[in-house]
């Protein structure tokens, strides 16, 4: 995955950010968030690209999915009952979906950014909740903006730092990284569960 990432981007540069992301946000289950990292990271190491130009392109990209995803949602709503598993979409995500957004409303744009099995579907299941476009905007866009920054930025600065680290500290750090992504996706996993069996109880209750 590494090396496919390195070749995309010294083959492709903005433009491999840009489709990656933008995919993702419109429902495609893709790696955004790893090419936006890794970019960062390739940006840090070889100097081919500009830090602030990922992230302006990632929150660019970001928004424009986004946007794609509400549009299905709100005006295919039929057909994503019917093709919904093109997305990895069944009737339990949709219940959850209409649960978090009941609970949650416009908050859930902006921090979707940062859950890994909501970032995806944030725009999908905003169209699918009738969120109204600008007010979906102004939180998607602050949302990709924060996003962005906070990991475009954030994984050029570790980029800095592992080119004066020797390999020993290079493999430290690595480890360290994949042990916080299992913890995470396992946090992540436990209240998407809890979230899960709330929805089903609202939807038992109606």
């Amino acid at each position: 995955m590494a090396a496919l990432l390195e070749r995309l981007l010294h083959t492709y540069g903005y433009f491999a950010v840009f489709a990656v992301i933008a995919l993702e946000n419109v429902g495609l289950l893709v790696p955004g968030e790893t090419i936006l990292i890794s970019a960062a990271i390739f940006a840090a190491t070889t100097h081919e690209l500009n830090v602030i130009a990922i992230v302006i392109t990632a929150t660019v990209a970001a928004l424009a999915g986004s946007i794609g995803g509400w549009a299905i949602g709100r005006y295919g709503e039929r057909h994503l009952h019917r093709y919904g598993r093109y997305l990895h979409l069944d009737e339990r995500d949709l219940r959850l979906g209409r649960y978090l957004f009941r609970r949650y409303g416009g908050r859930l744009v902006f921090v979707a950014r940062f859950v890994a099995f909501l970032r995806a579907l944030a725009g999908v299941l905003a169209g699918l909740n009738r969120m109204e476009s600008t007010r979906f905007m102004l939180f998607s866009g602050l949302g990709a903006a924060s996003w962005a920054a906070v990991f475009g930025f954030g994984a050029y600065a570790l980029g800095r730092e592992l080119e004066a680290l020797s390999a020993r500290g290079s493999i430290l750090i690595g480890f360290a990284v994949v042990v916080a992504a299992i913890a995470g996706f396992r946090f992540i996993q436990h209240n998407r569960a809890r979230l899960q069996q709330e929805a089903d109880q609202m939807a038992d209750d109606s």
